[in-house]
């Protein structure tokens, strides 16, 4: 005959609870008709319930605080506190009590507990108390597992714990795009433009503190999220930016490579590490969070063999009179090339010069500066085309058109 063994009962207490701002009380109003039955009765009722507004009571809008009841939910990014409290409620001395807390989560098991020592002794009636923290950085199921160790005055050890579920939601939804600023070459220069939008996929309005862009060590970055007004720079989303539930915000940065990194066209082409986004807010009663994003990654832009940027071109120029241009070719490729030089007339712009001229062996990531001179047989708007280059090696040609364009007028025009 089996016989069950009774439940030992402890001689400690553990007390768990969960530390976190308080939130307003929500009053649901009952309201009825004169000509109904209740009458007066449940208007009465309401501006006599001290958690109602006095002249409101009817808007759901309380004047009390309530304390959470559970552990609720936590978002990403947020601190995780909870007061932990063991009570000896036995009428004896207890020694050697070891209070643990971990956090169990999807992939590893987090110690929280400010102390690994024991404590010596717990009178009757006393208690240890201890605060723990933890910033989130994981979504999911979470656990906290609080375990007591204790030995009982007639030296037999004891040991319980507790287990603590809540969830860690995601507060927010981030998307990225990457654009790559275009030339005057119909291709790419070295600029970036990050676009990210972020959506508040909570219940509750979120006060965005900061939402920055942290570059790469090969960039520079400027915000584009504030309008110059006089002296001042004003936010282009007011002086309150408040998130509402559901809604979406774009911000806006652009990247542009430091000067030691431009220089060197191929490791710039190479680099698709951008950055990461640092996110902080405040929801409720001011609890604080704060997301980082991984490093942004972008497709790596297509210079080609050979780039052709423009450095100085006149902003008007005088009709049938020659006008120069500073031309930059740099080597993209990762051999040495021998390049010529070819200039094609266009119906308005005419190159001045021999056509055909070596420009001699340039090797990778090398660049060399070019003085053209041309001119307009056309008034007005008029596109520079027409320059080609040919590397002897491969035997290989590349066009280049719609370099830039120039504004021409005639020299009385002008004079006028």
């Amino acid at each position: 005959m089996d016989v069950t063994q009774p439940k030992q009962e402890h001689l400690l207490a553990l007390k768990v609870m969960r530390l976190t701002k308080p939130t307003l009380f929500t009053n649901i109003p009952v309201t009825c008709e004169e000509r109904d039955l209740p009458g007066d009765l449940f208007n009465q009722l309401m501006k006599d319930d001290p958690s109602t507004v006095k002249g409101a009571e009817t808007l759901m809008l309380g004047e009390m605080l309530t304390l959470p009841q559970n552990f609720g939910n936590i978002f990403l990014g947020e601190t995780f506190s909870s007061y932990i409290s063991v009570h000896n409620d036995s009428h004896q001395v207890v020694k050697d009590i070891l209070v643990k807390a971990d956090l169990q989560t999807s992939s590893q098991r987090l110690n929280l507990s400010a102390s690994s020592a024991a404590v010596a002794e717990l009178k009757q009636d006393c208690c240890i108390d201890d605060v723990i923290h933890h910033e989130v950085k994981e979504i999911g199921t979470h656990i906290l597992v609080c375990a007591v160790s204790y030995t009982t005055q007639t030296g037999e050890k004891m040991y319980f714990r507790k287990f603590f579920k809540f969830q860690v939601l995601k507060p927010l939804d981030v998307k990225t795009k990457f654009y790559n600023a275009e030339s005057d070459l119909s291709s790419v220069t070295d600029e970036v433009f990050l676009e990210a939008q972020i959506q508040n996929i909570t219940t509750s309005p979120m006060f965005m503190e900061k939402v920055s862009l942290e570059p790469s060590i090969m960039y520079n970055v400027a915000e584009l999220n504030a309008v110059n007004q006089g002296e001042d720079s004003v936010s282009t989303f007011g002086s309150r930016t408040y998130l509402q539930p559901m809604d979406t915000r774009q911000y806006l940065y652009c990247l542009k490579p430091k000067q030691e990194f431009a220089e060197k066209a191929g490791v710039i082409k190479g680099v698709t590490v951008i950055g990461k986004l640092d996110i902080v807010w405040k929801t409720n009663l001011g609890e604080r969070g704060r997301l980082q994003t991984s490093q942004l990654q972008r497709m790596a832009p297509g210079y080609g063999d050979v780039r052709v940027s423009l450095e100085t071109i006149p902003d008007t120029v005088n009709l049938e009179e020659p006008f120069d241009i500073t031309c930059k070719i740099t080597n993209c490729s990762e051999r040495t090339m021998d390049l010529v030089l070819e200039m094609c007339n266009t119906n308005s712009i005419h190159w001045c010069g021999v056509s055909g001229r070596q420009l001699g062996k340039l090797h990778p990531t090398s660049s060399l500066h070019l003085t053209l001179t041309l001119l307009s047989s056309v008034q007005g708007l008029q596109t520079v085309s027409g320059l080609r280059l040919t590397d002897t090696f491969l035997k290989r040609t590349y066009e280049y058109d719609d370099i830039a364009q120039v504004c021409v007028v005639s020299s009385k025009i002008k004079e006028n």
